[in-house]
């Protein structure tokens, strides 16, 4: 059962963080504090291998969450396609640009019946393994697996109406910094600018039933995303929560043994 696309279909919100490590034990520590309905793994910047994906998807089924994948434009057919069959229930693609680039991305995790998708079925974990899956089965696990895309282009932005057009995109996300890069601006200068472009992007595609998500690291950035209709959100990662945690409490703690003893 896909528990993020369970929540799509019944109009909850969503909350997520993201991980930039293989370690199935982050995994269980995060998923196990019942925050999260989803943990985004961030493949399109951490080296892995295929067995570090079913063990990513175990640890979080272990705890009742979902898992997602974040895959490069390069290679996005081969490693989507392995993560969904390794038992991930989304992907987030990076890098497209155009309402075509979507469609073969979309059409590349359905299962290939009546020429609608291009995957097959394999012999993986509950594919083939214990339960086995049916066909059947296996076509609508294929239709369940929430496709997200990363609007962080300048050609994505003029060509959002499109893309959200696109049959089967469920989610949308705007990338700031990706998308000055292609502006060739630096972010902290065009700050306005930017946001301006990400509020139409939300405001697109709730016109288009498409859920816009948005990263996030504070309380305020949280209020800003839902006075504008957002609902899915992505808190933090891995690393920042570790940095805030070394500097505000270990930080203390090293300020407080210093005044002590020095």
């Amino acid at each position: 059962m896909n528990k993020l696309r369970n929540r799509l279909n019944e109009g909850h919100f969503t909350i997520a963080t993201r991980s930039n490590n293989v370690s199935a034990e982050l995994i269980e520590v995060l998923a196990g504090t019942g925050v999260f309905d989803y943990i985004e793994f961030t493949a399109e910047y951490t080296p892995f291998t295929q067995p570090d994906l079913t063990n990513l998807a175990r640890a979080a089924e272990l705890h009742d969450t979902s898992m997602i994948i974040k895959v490069d434009f390069q290679n996005r057919f081969y490693v989507s396609q392995k993560a969904v069959v390794s038992g991930f229930s989304g992907v987030l693609f990076a890098d497209h640009r155009t309402a075509e680039e979507v469609e073969e991305s979309i059409y590349m995790l359905k299962a290939e019946y009546n020429n609608k998708g291009g995957l097959g079925m394999p012999s993986t974990r509950f594919i083939s393994g214990y339960p086995l899956m049916s066909q059947k089965d296996f076509i609508q696990y294929c239709e369940d697996t929430v496709k997200i895309f990363m609007i962080e282009k300048q050609d994505a932005v003029e060509n959002i109406e499109e893309i959200c057009k696109v049959d089967g995109i469920d989610m949308i996300q705007f990338g700031a910094k990706d998308f000055s890069v292609s502006k060739g601006w630096n972010f902290s200068e065009h700050v306005e600018e930017v946001r301006e472009a990400e509020k139409y992007c939300i405001e697109i595609a709730l016109k288009n039933n498409v859920r816009p998500r948005a990263e996030v690291n504070s309380i305020d950035e949280l209020e800003v995303y839902i006075n504008l209709g957002v609902k899915d959100f992505c808190i933090g990662d891995d690393f920042r929560i570790l940095r805030k945690y070394a500097n505000e409490v270990c930080g203390k703690a090293r300020s407080l043994i210093s005044d002590r003893f020095s």
